[in-house]
C-alpha cells in the first residue's frame, strides 16, 4: 500500500510504525472472513480492511470524523485478522496508534465520556472497584433477571496459598478485577506450581497491567500502570530471583508481553520493559513445559480427571494476541478431560475488555453465538483462560464456567 502521511505524524516514532504497517497491507480481504463485527454487520468499514482504509485516510490528512471514531470503536481488537493475514499486518498496533489520535481530535458526547472515564478510574483501582463490587453483589439478589446478569457473581473464594518454600520462584501478576471476582484463580495457580516445587510470589506494589486504560485511549495513563508494575517487579527481576512472570489472565498476558514494544521509546524504561516482557509467560506455557511432571503426579496418586466432557473457550488474547494455540487443550486432554469440538472457535465471545459495556448490542450477539458453539457438544462444564471471558460467558449460560487452572488444581488437590 502506498502512503503519504501528513507532517504532524510522519516523522514521529508512531508515524513511522504506522507507515510500515500500512505499507504491509495488500488489500487481499482474507481478514473479512474472520472478523466478528464484519460477520454480524456486513459493512466493510466494520472489517479490518475497511478500518485500515479509514486509518490511512486519517493519517494522510483527510478529516477525522465521528464516523471514523464509530468504526474504530466497534473493533473488538480481537486480532483474529492478524492470525488470518498472509502479509503479517500488525493491525492491533495500528488501531492503538489511530485510536489515540482520534480520541484527541473527535469529541464524544458527555454521557459516553463519563462512562469511559469511570471505567478507566474504577476498574484498575481495587480501592474503588472492590467495595463497589461488594455492593453490587448484595444488590444482585434482589434485582430482576436481565439486570442481575449485568452484575457478575463472585466466582468462588480463595483457598489456601502455599508458603514460599522452594528454590524455584515465579512472580504472578495480581491484576485488577480478578482478585475480587475470582480470587481462587491465582491461589489455584500457586497450589499447582507448589506441586511442581515452584513457589509463586507476588509483588506488593504491582497491580493492573495497564490494558484497561490504554485501550480506552488514555494511553499515557495506561503506560504509567505498566511502569508501576515494572518498578514493583524490577528488584526481583534484576537479581535473577524469579524465572518467570506468570499471568493467569490472557488479556493481561498479551499486554505484559508487549511492554517492551509499548515502552521502547522511553529511555528510562525501554530495557527494563523488554526484560519484563521476555520473562512474561501465560500460565499455559508454564504448565505445558511441566506437563510430564504433572502426569507423573496424577498417575502416582491415581488422580486423573474423570472423563468429563469439557468445552474450552480459547480467548482471542491467547490464540490471536499471544499466538498460543492448542497448548491449554493439550494440557486438558493429557489430564483426562474429554474436549468437545467448538465451531468457529477463532471468533470472539464479545467480552473484549470494556467492549461488553460500551458496545452491548454487538457484544450480546457475539456472546449468544459463542455460547451456542460452546454448548453444541453437550459439555458438562466450560473452561477458559481469561477472567473477562469467564465472567461474560457465565452471564450467558447455566453451565459452570471456570479457569482451566482451577480444574487442574482440583485434579491435584488430593495428591
Amino acid at each position: 500500500m502506498q502512503t503519504k502521511l501528513v507532517d504532524f505524524i510522519k516523522n514521529s516514532p508512531q508515524g513511522q510504525e504506522a507507515d510500515a504497517i500500512l505499507r504491509s497491507c495488500v488489500h487481499c480481504g482474507f481478514c473479512l472472513a474472520t472478523c466478528p463485527t464484519y460477520q454480524i454487520l456486513g459493512d466493510e468499514l466494520d472489517s479490518p480492511r475497511g478500518r485500515i482504509y479509514l486509518m490511512k485516510q486519517m493519517l494522510e490528512g483527510q478529516p477525522i470524523t465521528q464516523k471514523t471514531q464509530l468504526h474504530l470503536d466497534r473493533c473488538l481488537t480481537c486480532r483474529a485478522c492478524e492470525t488470518t493475514c498472509p502479509s503479517g499486518v500488525r493491525y492491533g498496533a495500528l488501531v492503538d496508534i489511530s485510536r489515540g489520535i482520534v480520541e484527541k481530535r473527535v469529541k464524544r458526547n458527555i454521557g459516553t465520556d463519563i462512562v469511559r472515564y469511570a471505567l478507566r478510574k474504577i476498574l484498575p483501582n481495587p480501592l474503588l472497584f472492590n467495595p463497589l463490587f461488594k455492593v453490587g453483589q448484595v444488590a444482585r439478589a434482589i434485582l430482576p433477571g436481565k439486570l442481575k446478569r449485568k452484575i457478575p457473581p463472585q466466582l468462588g473464594s480463595a483457598k489456601t496459598w502455599p508458603t514460599e518454600r522452594h528454590t524455584r520462584k515465579m512472580l504472578v501478576l495480581d491484576g485488577c478485577v480478578q482478585p475480587a471476582m475470582a480470587p481462587n484463580i491465582n491461589a489455584a495457580t500457586a497450589r499447582v506450581l507448589d506441586n511442581l516445587a515452584i513457589s509463586l510470589i507476588t509483588a506488593a506494589n504491582a497491580g493492573c497491567c495497564g490494558a484497561v486504560t490504554f485501550h480506552l485511549n488514555a494511553q499515557q495513563e495506561g503506560l504509567d500502570y505498566m511502569r508501576r508494575n515494572i518498578d514493583a517487579w524490577w528488584p526481583l527481576v534484576a537479581q535473577n530471583e524469579v524465572e518467570a512472570i506468570v499471568v493467569t489472565a490472557s488479556g493481561c498476558g498479551v499486554t505484559v508481553k508487549d511492554y517492551g514494544h509499548l515502552l521502547q521509546h522511553d529511555p528510562a524504561y525501554a530495557k527494563k520493559a523488554a526484560d519484563v516482557s521476555a520473562l512474561a509467560k501465560d500460565i499455559g506455557e508454564i504448565i505445558h513445559a511441566e506437563l510430564e511432571n504433572i502426569k507423573l503426579l496424577l498417575d502416582k496418586h491415581k488422580r486423573n480427571a474423570r472423563k468429563m466432557k469439557l468445552s474450552f473457550h480459547s480467548p482471542c488474547t491467547l490464540q490471536h494476541g499471544m499466538k498460543i494455540r492448542g497448548v491449554v487443550e493439550d494440557i486438558l486432554i493429557a489430564i483426562g478431560f474429554d474436549l468437545t469440538p467448538v465451531p468457529n472457535s477463532h471468533l470472539c465471545c464479545g467480552s473484549a475488555g470494556t467492549y461488553s459495556i460500551l458496545q452491548p448490542d454487538l457484544s450480546q450477539q457475539l456472546l449468544k453465538n459463542k455460547v451456542t458453539a460452546l454448548e453444541s457438544g453437550r459439555p458438562e462444564q466450560i473452561a477458559t483462560a481469561n477472567i473477562g471471558c469467564l465472567v461474560h460467558l457465565q452471564s450467558g449460560t447455566v453451565l459452570p464456567v471456570k479457569h482451566w487452572i482451577e480444574l487442574l488444581d482440583e485434579c491435584l488437590s488430593s495428591t
